[in-house]
């Protein structure tokens, strides 16, 4: 598909989507000049314990007072009545993938584009009425959905978005199939990779043209496939993928434009020679040995973990495939990954990892609440706001949205959650969000109340 035509289809698709937008729809805001929240307690993404009650003002889009001492509501402030419930900010999912996460690979693969965006978008809506005010987008083309949301043709959560996985021929970002192989000069790119999901390249030339594509069209922050995956079929999970050259060359091309690039990692050689080439963030992870886990902590090395288990949120293989065998085995590393996180310190985010699953995209506040298992609920609640937000961070002025996210402050900006209840008493709140989270607010405009 032409570069033109397709973009022109998914500017169709998205503002199409607009006709799915929930109640709470951008455009069906009221004009406020402020919201005042009366007597909550705060979790404000860093402290281990609610504060005592307090009226906290928000104008426009930003945290303008809080005040232990009633706040006087000026002229067309609404008022929110908080009984004593929690205020607190807006979750970040810090490795989704916005475009991927509900409809399933086959069909996404075979199915028109136009279907597949539009199924998306309603997606995103639903992410924001989770509580999800942001996500961190680690592979697939979000640049149109990003843009719907801001403009506020549809609703759904601020997205960092990365564009394409860069990944090597037979890497965990090759969709081909056999039958595709080899690739002739001038043959055509893959459906995928005209989708601007993936970008195979091979060679630090190849690399570096795939990364400065996408920076031009938008990237925060820039993905690479540096070792086997779960989900690709072709890949073992042993394998060490791009040479040290080829990923420096990313972080080069990255750091030119002032921001990073994260790998997807699960081993030991694949983590450490990611590292050795300059890369920040380390995505998965699960079978670490204690060494790398040294150097993490010793380079200051950004890790982005999420809990997989073999429970009811595990990707369901077919028994004895070999995908189900890589599941297993990348899954039993999930316990002592985290345990060597904390106990070298490691700067640890927390994301879901959702693909082509649209039952297990309702479970994100539940893979969250699940950190209990290792946390306490407190540095669960921190993991998701204020530490996913100093991940977001190092995009610096690659950062899409300007000023101060994942903390509950004067002068921060306003995305946060109005919760019936004490997350941290009972974490598992978050696992209801249409029943528990009674005001959604993001960028100071209220999405959700059911309070009214």
């Amino acid at each position: 598909m032409a570069t033109g035509l397709k973009l022109f289809v998914l500017a169709f698709a998205f503002t199409a989507t607009g006709m799915l937008t929930s109640t709470g729809a951008q455009d069906n805001q009221p004009d406020r000049t402020g919201t005042l929240f009366r007597n909550v307690r705060i979790f404000d993404g860093k402290s281990s314990a609610l504060s005592a009650p307090a009226d906290v003002l928000v104008q426009n889009n930003i945290i303008e007072r809080i005040s232990a001492t009633p706040i006087a509501a000026g002229q067309g402030v609404t008022v929110i009545a908080g009984g004593g419930r929690t205020l607190m900010p807006g979750l970040i999912d810090a490795h989704t993938h916005m475009t991927l996460s509900t409809v399933p690979l086959a069909l996404w693969l075979t199915a028109d584009p136009n279907y597949a965006m539009l199924r998306q978008g309603k997606a995103a809506d639903e992410m924001l009425m989770r509580g999800f005010t942001t996500g961190r987008d680690v592979g697939g083309n979000s640049f149109g959905l990003k843009r719907a949301i801001d403009e506020g043709h549809i609703v759904g959560p601020r997205i960092w978005p990365a564009g394409a996985t860069i990944s090597q021929t037979s890497g965990h970002g090759d969709f081909r199939m056999k039958h595709d192989l080899p690739r002739a000069s001038g043959d055509p790119l893959h459906f995928s990779e005209r989708l601007g999901a993936t970008a195979i390249a091979d060679g630090v030339d190849d690399v570096l043209r795939r990364v400065r594509e996408q920076l031009m069209v938008g990237a925060s922050q820039i993905k690479l496939m540096a070792g086997g995956g779960v989900a690709s079929d072709y890949d073992p999970l042993d394998v060490t993928q791009f040479t040290e050259a080829e990923i420096r060359a990313a972080v080069d091309a990255a750091e030119d434009w002032g921001t990073y690039v994260a790998v997807h990692a699960y081993t030991p050689r694949a983590m450490q020679r990611a590292i050795r080439a300059g890369v920040k963030v380390i995505e998965h992870g699960q079978l670490v040995d204690e060494p790398t886990a040294r150097i993490m902590a010793e380079k200051g090395i950004w890790w982005s973990l999420q809990p997989f288990l073999d429970d009811e949120d595990a990707i369901p293989y077919a028994p004895g495939s070999p995908n189900r065998m890589k599941q297993i085995q990348m899954i039993s590393g999930t316990d002592n990954a985290y345990k060597l996180a904390k106990q070298y310190k490691i700067k640890t985010a927390w994301g879901t990892d959702t693909l082509f699953d649209a039952k297990l995209a309702t479970r994100q506040g539940a893979q969250l609440s699940k950190l209990v298992r290792w946390y306490a609920p407190t540095d669960v609640l921190k993991m998701a706001t204020s530490d996913n937000a100093e991940l977001l961070a190092l995009s610096g002025l690659r950062s899409p949205y300007p000023g101060k996210l994942g903390v509950v402050e004067q002068g921060a900006i306003a995305d946060l959650l109005l919760v019936d209840g004490d997350p941290i008493a009972n974490i598992k709140l978050i696992d209801d969000p249409a029943r528990n989270f009674v005001v959604i607010m993001k960028d100071g405009k209220i999405y959700r109340n059911t309070l009214q």
